[in-house]
């Protein structure tokens, strides 16, 4: 019998498994990351907007 065939097979079905399960977490939480870099964004522009008032108080 042939079994290095069969070994073959199970880890291809294992490893798509495994593929397929990590494509439905990064599907689920997509939004959730959306969300956050733009959260991210938001904070960051507004701390540099502050900082661009601060630099501007200096020279007027």
């Amino acid at each position: 019998m042939d079994e290095s065939g069969q070994a073959s097979a199970e880890f291809i079905l294992l490893f798509g498994g495994i593929i397929v399960v990590v494509l439905l977490a990064v599907f689920m939480y997509r939004n959730y990351v959306n969300d956050l870099s733009g959260e991210i964004k938001s904070k960051e522009v507004s701390k540099f907007n502050e900082k661009l008032g601060e630099i501007s108080d200096l020279f007027t």
